[in-house]
């Protein structure tokens, strides 16, 4: 079996997690792909493929004969779909032999050459979008996919290897995926994750993050008679907004650049929330822009009265680049493999962050690879399986390499 066909299957079990959840994992949703991946891995083979408590799938593919003190690779991968857009009732959309140009999604949405000119590029593959009025999944899905089909192939064509282990996480979307992950159980020496874009990516340097909510409590007294008594905790919220660098944002970064992210504001006259993400690559200006929110906060308490404003700062994880360093030979075979595919490695810092980050800070160094797929996290959302059997041939000769 192909890896698409594979995701196309993947992507119509709803595995969306959810931030505001205090349970691993944060939706019970996503126990249903744990235990049909489960059935999966051992139909083919992989006898001690098991579900745990918390919906982590862990199995191992013994090494081969001759290749039992070969090192111990991990591949994973995470089950959950971004909160960001929905997740249920996907239905993907297969164009074969794509021309390249404009594509009618549905729902009033159109996959542009203009908003995504790498498009262009895919002509003549078989691309899979979303019907417009979901995201498509293919964040992580194709990366389980790939690991199946990767598995599939070792198994079946008696490719030689050494130990190789399986993992698919739940929670990544919202910065809890690795977390409990028995690493010991899972056994490997280190690891990829294959949850990133492009078929040619290899990322091993992330932001650092951090969520950060400021929750304002106003005085609300009637307007008519308001006049040096009323706090108003929305306009308090939308001063936070104001305070910070209009050009830190998203919308206005790249590469190695960090941003403030507002990612949610709700509120009345009594009681607001302002909530962002926060990221940079370099520690010292992360922990400037951190700096920042606690001076604002403090601005307001002296400028209005204290206890006005609240904050609260969570780190989420950090820049794996310094975990990754004495073990390049990691980014090293996998750039290799991609040649030997034809492909040239393109070797970028994540704008984000992944499973890998917390496991490299865990003792498992964890770079991550691409999966083939683009424009994650709503309904632009697509890939191509022949981006996608590109990632296998990846898969598949790192575990041959470190065979030898």
């Amino acid at each position: 079996m192909r890896a698409y066909e594979r995701l196309l299957d993947y992507v119509t079990v709803y595995t969306t997690s959810d931030d505001n959840s205090v349970t691993v994992p944060s939706t019970k949703r996503q126990f249903d792909l744990s235990e049909k991946l489960k059935k999966e891995m051992q139909l083919l083979g992989i006898e001690d493929a098991a579900v745990d408590s918390h919906a982590y799938v862990i199995g191992h593919i013994p090494a081969t004969p001759g290749c039992e003190n070969a090192p111990k690779i991990g591949f994973i991968a995470h089950l959950d779909t971004a909160p960001d857009s929905s997740g249920e009732n996907v239905k993907a959309c297969v164009h074969n032999d794509y021309d390249g140009e404009d594509v009618v999604l549905g729902n009033g949405r159109k996959l542009t050459t203009a908003l995504f000119p790498h498009l262009r590029g895919l002509k003549g593959r078989t691309l899979i979008t979303t019907d417009g009025t979901t995201l498509l999944g293919a964040d992580d899905k194709a990366g389980i996919a790939e690991i199946m089909t990767m598995a599939e192939k070792v198994l079946k064509e008696n490719i030689p290897h050494g130990g190789i282990s399986i993992a698919f996480t739940p929670d990544e979307e919202i910065g809890h995926g690795a977390e409990l992950l028995d690493i010991g159980a899972f056994g490997a020496d280190f690891a990829y994750t294959v949850d990133g874009g492009a078929e040619n990516e290899i990322e091993y340097e992330n932001f650092n993050a951090a969520k950060a909510v400021f929750k304002i409590t106003g005085i609300s007294v009637h307007p008519g008679d308001a006049k040096n008594r009323m706090v108003n905790a929305s306009l308090v919220a939308c001063e936070i907004a104001s305070m910070l660098p209009s050009a830190e944002t998203p919308a206005h970064t790249e590469k190695r650049e960090g941003f403030y992210h507002l990612t949610d504001i709700k509120g009345d006259v009594e009681n607001a929330e302002i909530a962002y993400i926060v990221r940079d690559h370099d520690q010292g200006l992360f922990e400037a822009k951190l700096h920042t929110l606690r001076m604002i906060a403090n601005t307001l308490n002296e400028k209005y009265a204290p206890d006005t404003v609240s904050l609260t700062i969570t780190e989420q994880y950090k820049n794996m680049i310094e975990k990754i360093r004495p073990h390049m030979h990691i980014v090293e075979t996998a750039r290799r493999c991609m040649e030997e595919q034809g492909m040239t490695p393109l070797e970028v810092p994540v704008r984000g962050g992944t499973d890998g980050a917390q496991l490299s800070f865990r003792g498992l160094p964890c770079p991550n690879l691409g999966t083939g797929g683009y424009a994650f996290h709503g309904p632009f959302e697509h890939i191509t399986a022949e981006g996608m059997d590109s990632v296998v041939s990846v898969l598949c000769g790192i575990v041959k390499s470190y065979a030898k």
